[in-house]
């Protein structure tokens, strides 16, 4: 099973900025469509963004476009998601996940990594 690990979390004021980071150990990223997802206290999940593993195509969420990227580096075998403009509702904890097996299910998710917002 494709093991994931977030990692960039933390407190910072609204308008601030972070970027969160997915690897891997042992399993090459780049073969798979990874997504990051959040999940705010009494909220349902909801996706955030996602890179395909071939054409490296994206996804923003309507409520984060123009402030959040993802991005890959191969060599690093990280997937990044830039957050930029930061608000109070940004809040949650992310995860990433992998679609290990290319059929639109993301099946291997990380432990998580929490963002706060707040001045």
């Amino acid at each position: 099973q494709v093991q994931l690990v977030e990692s960039g979390g933390g407190l910072v004021q609204p308008g601030g900025s972070l970027r969160l980071s997915c690897t891997s150990s042992g399993f090459a990223l780049d073969y798979y469509a990874i997504g990051w997802f959040r999940q705010a206290p009494g909220k349902e999940r909801e996706g955030v963004s996602c890179i395909g593993a071939s054409d490296g195509s994206t996804y923003i969420a309507d409520s984060v476009k123009g402030r959040f990227t993802i991005s890959r580096d191969n060599a690093k075998n990280t997937v990044y998601l830039q957050m930029n403009s930061l608000k109070p509702d940004d809040t949650a904890v992310y995860y990433c996940a992998a679609d290990v097996n290319r059929d639109n299910i993301w099946d291997s998710w990380g432990q998580g990594t929490q963002v706060t917002v707040s001045s």
